[in-house]
């Protein structure tokens, strides 16, 4: 098959773009075509390796330049660039003659569908459904954000497939008849697993408002007060970076918090680690989870919109607690702390859970729906 993918860019170090280049790479290793369209790669390498067989092609709308730009203004280049993107991609799509072409649900989805020139269209979405509206933004951008929500709603419909990553997530869509759950992949074969003895916790994604890093490093300022010998090191980078860092300084917690560059290894950084700790205010399904729980490691999760439920069996591979809990965050972590043999016992069942995300048995989904939709058959939801 000929498969194509849209997305903004493949530079950022984050979870979309992971689950991305093991997806192409997978493709290819199977005889395959796989093109990835993106609109603001501006010349930077993908952050991820990806096959040499894999075709890149930018087509320089450049979304992200207006980020700065006013209301008004951001309207008026948007709608600009909107109508741009979609004569660019509707030409390389009739040249490309794909089977098979998905949006990730980035700046293409509003008009990908419309584009008729023989392949089919799937939308895919690596967040929750009210992921605008937990912005929590205020006026103007706040009628924006719930204009856009009701607008993807309609969106999705409209779609040959829309495919979600948790079960949760596809009721909140309203369970469409042509929804599919198919989740991430673990993104890694680990070469060991933690040994679950260093006196270290690890948090990986990005430093923007949705991680909730605040939060967790509040709660890690209780944790200090019980154990001071615990460290966290929180992987990512973002826009939030220099205010984290000052409230690391603040709480006076810099020796034992530290904010961490990306690193493409970060597989070795979960095996040197005890325990995972994420406090996000929403999720899709996320990628540390699984990538902690296929290393062995127990997981503390709140349990926020989308993703933690699905992977998470409370007191089994690890805990939920509800968003905001950061008493019983903390009562968690100092368990896990004091409790070597708990920490051994989670860490195997987040081991022996992480086959229900292996690569082969999730892309088989994949398989078997893109073959449903090319031949037009009915996609066998088992």
């Amino acid at each position: 098959m000929k498969i194509v993918y849209n997305i903004l860019g493949t530079f950022n170090s984050g979870g979309m773009e992971r689950v991305l280049a093991n997806k192409a790479n997978y493709w290819i290793d199977k005889g395959h075509e796989v093109f990835v369209i993106t609109t603001d790669q501006q010349g930077r390498k993908p952050y991820f390796n990806m096959h040499p067989e894999v075709t890149h092609i930018d087509l320089e709308i450049n979304y992200t330049q207006d980020h700065d730009k006013g209301v008004l203004r951001k309207i008026l280049s948007y709608t600009l660039k909107q109508r741009k993107h979609r004569q660019l991609l509707e030409l390389l799509l009739k040249d490309l003659k794909a089977d098979i072409v998905i949006s990730m649900f980035d700046h293409d989805a509003s008009f990908l569908y419309k584009i008729k020139e023989g392949s089919k269209k799937v939308l895919e979405i690596h967040f929750s459904r009210y992921k605008r509206l937990q912005y929590a933004r205020k006026g103007i951008w706040r009628v924006l954000d719930h204009l856009r929500n009701r607008m993807d709603g309609r969106v999705a419909k409209k779609y040959d497939c829309f495919v979600v990553l948790t079960h949760e997530d596809k009721n909140y869509w309203g369970n469409g008849g042509h929804t599919r759950v198919i989740p991430n992949a673990n993104s890694f074969k680990p070469s060991g697993k933690a040994a679950l003895d260093a006196k270290k916790a690890i948090a990986v994604g990005r430093y923007d408002e949705q991680k909730g890093f605040d939060e967790l490093i509040k709660i890690w300022k209780k944790v200090y007060e019980v154990h001071p010998d615990w460290t966290l090191d929180i992987f990512g980078k973002g826009p939030l970076k220099e205010t984290l860092q000052s409230l690391i300084d603040d709480l006076e917690l810099s020796e034992v918090v530290h904010l961490c560059s990306p690193v493409k290894d970060i597989e070795q950084c979960y095996i040197n680690s005890s325990f995972l700790v994420m406090t996000s205010r929403y999720e899709g399904l996320p990628m540390t989870l699984l990538e902690a729980q296929v290393c062995g490691l127990p997981l503390l999760a709140y349990a926020c919109k989308c993703g933690p439920r699905d992977i998470i069996q409370d007191g089994q591979n690890g805990f939920l607690l509800e968003e905001g809990d950061r008493v019983g965050m903390v009562e968690k972590i100092n368990l896990l702390i004091e409790n070597k043999d708990l920490r051994q016992i989670l860490g195997a069942q987040s081991l022996k859970r992480s086959v229900h995300f292996s690569e082969e048995k999730v892309m088989q989904q994949w398989l078997q729906l893109f073959t449903a939709l090319k031949e037009d058959k009915e996609y066998n939801k088992k």
